[in-house]
């Protein structure tokens, strides 16, 4: 089990709140299908992936985008069970997505640099460990029914 401190919390819980999901999540999944293209295999159905300007302008993945990083506000409000609250999720990605877990570390390091980028110098060091520490729980409880 993880444990936060009340800092920690507090620095999870003012990043979310004063997201923009709706440019935050397209932009972070973007950059990953982009600067990660072996992740396009996942996303078939989404339509045109042929190049970065088709990505960004693709509706499809900017929903999809916004419903990823809306999925995060379940461990934000589940902090002290993230595992448990990701359990269904780790089943569907594996079993039926067959999702290759580095991805969730991939789309995490793009969210990161989205959100670094939005924040500018606001997020400082400790605000980089505790949203990297955060993001860690979250890509470990998706690939947990890898293991």
């Amino acid at each position: 089990m993880v444990e936060w401190t009340d800092q920690e919390r507090s620095i999870i819980t003012s990043i979310f709140s004063s997201l923009d999901y709706d440019d935050v999540g397209p932009k972070a999944l973007c950059r990953c299908l982009i600067v990660y293209p072996w992740t396009q295999r996942y996303f078939g159905s989404f339509g045109n992936l042929y190049n970065a300007e088709a990505i960004k302008s693709n509706p499809n993945i900017a929903a999809h985008g916004t419903k990823v990083l809306h999925g995060l506000d379940r461990a934000v409000k589940n902090m002290d069970d993230i595992k448990a609250t990701y359990a269904e999720l780790s089943v569907l990605h594996s079993e039926k997505l067959h999702v290759d877990p580095d991805n969730f570390k991939l789309l995490a390091d793009c969210l990161t640099i989205v959100i670094a980028a939005k924040m500018g110098s606001a997020f400082t060091p400790e605000i980089q460990a505790t949203f990297q520490k955060f993001l860690a729980v979250v890509v470990f409880a998706l690939g947990r029914q890898y293991h």
